[in-house]
């Protein structure tokens, strides 16, 4: 008998064995759907935050899941699947006890299918009430178990659920009914979501609210049995009414979200430096400008953070969907247009930078022509003398004319491609007319440019991509003390009614015709531009960067949402002296000081030292080559040596660092080297 026994159960046990190899071997066939599922483009702020996202294929708003509250996970395993973590796929005793049910009631009471089996359904876009789409769901379910595992697969359903509508996956939900991310629901929030995939259509909240209520509620009921939820948070989640629409997916920065989408289409996620609350701030309050300065006016804003050069803000114009004649559509911050006259700021840094000038130099503004080019102040009238610093904060032409006349446009030009920025000239070489903005130039090139003037003279490389390749060291634009002169004359200007003064560095500009208004400024950390026009380029009679840009650069400043930073104090070489102070040369500019005799002459040149040599911090010999004594030398732009007439001079120790050093003759010509000292 015990004999009997034994091989009853030896064949029991091998059939078994048998028939768990071939059950094995049938699952392990199983051919698989496709788990990959193409998911929307995301571009998401510094913080993580949803900038905007792109739907995929029949406008269906797939997101990936990414961190979800632990509570949702709880209360939907407990209303859907309470052994998951248990069964192999399929839950055997809850479907017996599902036919049990179905037998004895004559209709279906409760559900048999997992997690895992409305996954398969899902990826295959199956039938749940037919005999072989329910064994096909079990034999993918089991398959999908066993192969990718219980965390996988719980992600795969946080993917693919419906959640009505257009919508797939959680976080899409989350975001369109709540306007938040997964990671933060409340339980109430989370019970819908809970809810919501086991009928997308009848429980749609915003169409059925009742349906969606009910069901909600029936959640929270068995997240209150299973003490997943206290009472009251489950009474105070009851009482909370279900969305009654369906917020928009955030559309912030969607010109630049456009340009990176386009540059790299296979990429699915960008992390942008830019703040979505800056972001938000700015794209209102250039819509507001639009509104109140006209119906077809386009208003451009872009800020940054000019000690790192994150892009924190990129406002292409007021309204991303406008078609009208405002061409909303049109992203402005890329657009070349001319610059009028923002680009004086660089050509006086570059002037004191090489010796041409001093913010107290004297310079004469009078009808001038240069080789048939006559240019006039805005206004048709001109100042007689006036000091630098006046010319400047005045926006003065002809003295700037001078001043690129005698550094010459190649150079000025160069200068601008070393600050980052990318000049179009309307064809030829550059000409004096550079000065006056006959140059093309973006909104991101002048908020560069005068980004490398706020860091100190050392071009910043803005950017708006998180990673990246590392940036190359910066080029230097020009020296520290040149870029806090300019910085400092134009924080003395006055602001525009209402806003603070010296808080902000800026200048206005206004193109030739009024098709442009600029106002770029800076404080001691953020840099902002800001353009306002037509996107057509048609004239707009009576505007001006100072009535027009100007309000909104300052309105800007107060939206970044941190107080203005200071501007920096002066470097310690800088040479704060009155005119009558400063050296000769220095004190005027033209017949009888510095540029005067840059047409012609003996070329002064310093022989040595070469540019870009080094030393050691010791007393420094230089020599001179050409030019007429009495010569000047200057290093970092303050004066260490006057009346000098020899051509071998002993120069004290310059300390460690780079140093310029300049030479000025008695003609105005100048030269100048860059050397480092150890």
């Amino acid at each position: 008998m015990r004999r009997t026994w034994l091989i009853w159960l030896g064949v029991t046990l091998a059939l078994a064995a048998g028939a768990r190899d071939v059950f094995d071997g049938w699952v392990d066939a199983t051919v698989l759907p496709d788990t990959v599922a193409e998911t929307s483009v995301e571009l998401r702020d510094r913080e993580g935050a949803l900038l905007r996202a792109y739907p995929v294929a029949d406008g269906i708003w797939r997101l990936r899941p990414g961190a979800v509250d632990p509570g949702f996970v709880e209360m939907l395993l407990n209303y859907e699947d309470r052994r998951y973590h248990d069964h192999a796929g399929v839950d055997l005793v809850a479907m017996g006890r599902a036919v049990a049910q179905a037998l004895r009631y004559g209709r279906a009471v409760s559900g048999g299918s997992t997690l895992t089996m409305q996954v398969a359904r899902l990826l295959e876009d199956g039938t749940t009430g037919q005999i072989a789409g329910k064994l096909r769901q079990m034999r993918v379910a089991w398959a999908l178990d066993r192969r990718l595992g219980k965390d996988r697969v719980l992600e795969l359903y946080l993917t693919h659920a419906p959640y009505g509508g257009n919508l797939e996956g959680v976080r899409a939900a989350a975001q369109a009914w709540f306007g938040k991310p997964p990671a933060r629901l409340d339980p109430h929030e989370a019970a819908l979501l809970v809810a919501l995939p086991q009928s997308p259509v009848a429980r749609r909240p915003d169409r059925h609210p009742r349906n969606a209520r009910a069901a909600r509620n029936t959640v929270l009921d068995r997240a209150l049995q299973a003490g997943l939820l206290s009472p009251g948070d489950h009474a105070a989640a009851q009482e909370r009414a279900v969305p009654g629409r369906m917020r928009p997916f955030p559309l912030h920065a969607a010109h630049l979200a456009d340009a990176l989408h386009r540059a790299a289409p296979e990429q699915d996620r960008f992390d942008l430096t830019l703040d979505r609350g800056i972001q938000s701030r700015l794209e209102a309050l250039a819509r507001a400008a639009a509104l109140a300065a006209g119906p077809r006016i386009s208003v451009a804003v872009l800020a940054a953070d000019h000690q790192s050069g994150e892009i924190l803000a990129s406002v292409g114009s007021p309204g991303y969907a406008d078609m009208d004649a405002r061409q909303g559509y049109v992203d402005m911050v890329p657009a070349l247009r001319s610059p009028g006259s923002t680009l004086k700021p660089l050509i006086y840094a570059l002037a004191f930078d090489r010796g041409l000038g001093h913010p107290e130099t004297v310079i004469r503004d009078a009808p001038a022509t240069f080789r048939g080019y006559a240019p006039q102040n805005f206004d048709g009238s001109f100042r007689g003398d006036v000091r630098m610093r006046e010319a400047l904060q005045m926006s003065l032409n002809v003295p700037v004319v001078k001043l690129t006349e005698a550094l010459g446009p190649t150079h000025v030009m160069a200068a601008l491609r070393r600050a980052g920025a990318d000049p179009v000239l309307p064809g030829g070489a550059p000409g004096l007319a550079l000065a006056l903005g006959g140059v093309g130039l973006t909104l991101k090139d002048l908020v560069q440019l005068y980004a490398g003037l706020a860091s100190g003279g050392s071009a910043a490389r803005l950017h708006v991509q998180a990673a990246g390749k590392r940036a190359a060291p910066p080029d230097r634009l020009v020296s520290p003390v040149a870029a806090w002169q300019v910085g400092n004359i134009l924080a003395d200007l006055a602001p525009p009614p209402g806003a603070p003064a010296r808080r902000i560095a800026y200048k206005t500009g206004t193109s030739y015709g009024y098709r442009d208004g600029w106002a770029i400024g800076f404080d001691g950390r953020h840099v902002v531009g800001v353009w306002i026009g037509r996107a057509d380029g048609t004239p707009v009679p009576g505007l001006s960067g100072a009535s027009g840009a100007a309000p909104i650069l300052f309105a800007a400043f107060g939206r970044l949402g941190v107080a203005t930073t200071p501007l920096p104090l002066p470097p310690p070489s800088t040479l704060i002296v009155g005119n009558a102070d400063l050296p000769r040369p220095l004190r005027r500019f033209g017949p009888d000081g510095v540029g005067s005799g840059l047409a012609g002459g003996t070329d002064l040149r310093l022989a040595f030292p070469p540019d870009g040599a080094r030393f050691r911090d010791v007393p420094l010999t230089v020599k001179l080559d050409g030019g007429s004594a009495p010569f000047t030398i200057l290093a970092n732009g303050s004066p260490v040596s006057s009346g000098v007439r020899g051509r071998v001079i002993d120069l004290p120790p310059q300390g460690p660092g780079f140093s310029t050093l300049t030479v000025i003759d008695a003609a105005g010509r100048s030269d100048r080297v860059t050397i480092r000292v150890d």
